[in-house]
C-alpha cells in the first residue's frame, strides 16, 4: 500500500491530495463513489488525521470531492463529466454476487499486518522464511536452468510432478496411487473449492469438525452447503456423531483433518480412525481428509494419513507444499478416484488453464531430490524448537489465565482463556500492543478461544510476543 515519503518536500498533506486526485483520474474511485473517512485513512497511512483533513481540504477546493453531513466524503460528479446515472454503484456490486468475503477478523488481521508489517504475527498460517529451503531451490534452478517447454500443460497438472508424488506418496505417506490419480492444484483452498463447487449442489449437508480451518474459508456458504459439526476432543472427532448426522441430516461428505488437526492441533487415534472408516463405508460417505502436517511429527513417526488405510477408495486426500516448504510456490495435489480426477481437472482447466509449470517443475524436483529429507528433519527441529519457546512463554506470562494440549507436530497451538473475553476487543487490544493472534471464534468454536501460530514468527520474537500478548489480555479482562 502506498504511503507518503516523510523524506520528501512536499508536505505530508499534498503528497495524500496528489496521490489520491491521480487514482481518481484513473477510475480506481469513479465518479459519486465514497472514499474513507478521515480518521481511517489517517490510519491506513500511519499520519494524523489533521494531516488527512487538510489533504481533504485541498480537494474539495479544486471540486475533485465534496462532502456532505452524515454522508461521508465522495469524489465529485460534476468535476469529472459525469453524472451519478451513468456511473456504476460499484459499491453495490462489490457487496453482491454469490461469492462470500472472507470473515470480518480475517480481513482485519490482513489489513492490520498490512499496515505495520513490525507486528508480531502469531496468526499468520505459513513458515517463516528462514525454514524455507531457499537455498536448496536456488541450487536446484541453477542445476537444471532450461526447460523446454513453457505452454500450457495436462489439465490434470505437470507430468513429472505426478510422478514424483507417486513415489512421494508411496514413500512418506504409505498411499499407493498412479499419476492418473493425482491433480495438481494451486494448494488446500483450491482442492477443497473444487471438492465444493463440482461434488456437492447448493442445499446439500456435509459435516466439519469443530473447531475447524473449513470454518474460515466462505467457499463452503458460497456454495450453499449446510455445514455440520463434529466435535474435536483429545482424541479426534466421535466417529458415531457421523452417524448421528447422517440419520438427522442426511450429510453427504465428511471433511476432517485428523493429524495434527487446524486449530487444535490434535491427532486422531488410531481406534477412532478405524470406526471412522468402517462407519463412512458402511453409509457409503466420502471422507474429504487434508493433511498439511503429518509431516512436520517432531520426535515420533508421522502418523499415517486415513488414505493410506482405504481399500475401498472411499477417501479424497488433499496434500499441499505449502505447510512442508514454501506456500509461495502454490502447489497442492489430489487422490481421488479417476472419475473425480477427470471431473475436477476439467473445471480447473475452465478456471485458469492450469498452474505454471515453473513452480510444479520445482517442487517435483524438490521432492525428488536428495535435499528433502534434511530439509524435513531442519524443520521438524525448529518447529519443536518455537513451540517450546511459546510453551515456556505462555506458562511464564499466563500460568493461571490459559489452558492448552501440547501438539506433537503442526505448526499451531490452542488455546483457551479462563476467564471470560470478548474476541473483538482482545484482537485490537493486541495489535495496539504489537502482536497479533486469531481469535478461535473463526474456526467456528465458542468466544475465549486463540490459535497461536509459532511456525511464522521468528524464535526470538516469541517471548516478547506472549508478554505483549499477555499485556493486551489483561487490560481486556479488566476493561
Amino acid at each position: 500500500m502506498w504511503k507518503p515519503d516523510r523524506n520528501s518536500t512536499d508536505p505530508l498533506y499534498q503528497q495524500i491530495a496528489n496521490d489520491l486526485e491521480q487514482r481518481i483520474s484513473y477510475g480506481e474511485f469513479p465518479p459519486g463513489s465514497l472514499l474513507p473517512s478521515e480518521r481511517k485513512l489517517a490510519e491506513q497511512l500511519g499520519v494524523n488525521r489533521s494531516t488527512v483533513v487538510l489533504a481533504y481540504s485541498e480537494l474539495r477546493a479544486l471540486g475533485i470531492i465534496e462532502s456532505r453531513s452524515g454522508s461521508g466524503t465522495r469524489v465529485s460528479s460534476s468535476k469529472w463529466g459525469a453524472t451519478p446515472k451513468h456511473t456504476p454503484n460499484w459499491h453495490r456490486y462489490a457487496e453482491g454476487g454469490s461469492f462470500l468475503p472472507n470473515p470480518p477478523f480475517l480481513r482485519r488481521i490482513r489489513e492490520a499486518l498490512a499496515q505495520d508489517p513490525t507486528l508480531i504475527d502469531f496468526a499468520s498460517g505459513e513458515l517463516a522464511g528462514d525454514l524455507v529451503p531457499v537455498q536448496e531451490m536456488n541450487t536446484l534452478m541453477s542445476q537444471n536452468p532450461s526447460m523446454t517447454y513453457f505452454g500450457y500443460v495436462d489439465p490434470q497438472g505437470y507430468g513429472p510432478l505426478r510422478q514424483a508424488l507417486v513415489r512421494y506418496l508411496a514413500q512418506y505417506r504409505g498411499i499407493h496411487t498412479t499419476e492418473s490419480s493425482i491433480l495438481i492444484t494451486s494448494g488446500s483452498q483450491q482442492s477443497l473449492y473444487l471438492i465444493t463447487q463440482c461434488l456437492l449442489s447448493p442445499g446439500d449437508s456435509v459435516a466439519i469438525e469443530d473447531p475447524s480451518y473449513c470454518y474460515s474459508l466462505p467457499m463452503f456458504q458460497s456454495a450453499g452447503l449446510r455445514l455440520f459439526r463434529l466435535p474435536v476432543d483429545e482424541h479426534g472427532v466421535q466417529p458415531e456423531d457421523i452417524r448421528s448426522l447422517y440419520k438427522k441430516h442426511r450429510i453427504k461428505m465428511i471433511f476432517i483433518n485428523p493429524n495434527f488437526q487446524n486449530p487444535t492441533g490434535t491427532l486422531m487415534d488410531q481406534e477412532r480412525r478405524t470406526q471412522l472408516l468402517n462407519t463412512a463405508s458402511e453409509l457409503g460417505l466420502p471422507i474429504v481428509e487434508d493433511d498439511p502436517y503429518s509431516l512436520t511429527a517432531y520426535q515420533c513417526e508421522p502418523p499415517a494419513p486415513l488414505k493410506s488405510a482405504d481399500t475401498l477408495g472411499s477417501v479424497l486426500y488433499i496434500g499441499s507444499f505449502s505447510k512442508m516448504a514454501a506456500s509461495g510456490l502454490r502447489v497442492g495435489w489430489m487422490v481421488a478416484p479417476n472419475s473425480v480426477v477427470e471431473r475436477l481437472a476439467d473445471a480447473r482447466q475452465q478456471m485458469d488453464f492450469g498452474l505454471s509449470v515453473v513452480p510444479q517443475s520445482l517442487a517435483g524436483q524438490f521432492l525428488a531430490s536428495s535435499y528433502f529429507a534434511p530439509h524435513l528433519d531442519n524443520l521438524r527441529m525448529n518447529l519443536l524448537y518455537k513451540r517450546d519457546l511459546l510453551i515456556e512463554a505462555l506458562q511464564k506470562e499466563l500460568q493461571d489465565l490459559v489452558e492448552f494440549h501440547v501438539p506433537e507436530g503442526g505448526h499451531h497451538l490452542w488455546c483457551r482463556i479462563v476467564p471470560e473475553v470478548n474476541d473483538s476487543k482482545l484482537l485490537e487490544a493486541s495489535i495496539q500492543n504489537g502482536v497479533i493472534v486469531a481469535p478461535g471464534s473463526i474456526y467456528g468454536s465458542s468466544a475465549g478461544y486463540v490459535r497461536f501460530t509459532f511456525a511464522r514468527a521468528k524464535a526470538e520474537e516469541i517471548p516478547t510476543g506472549i508478554f505483549k500478548f499477555a499485556q493486551a489480555l489483561r487490560a481486556t479482562i479488566h476493561y
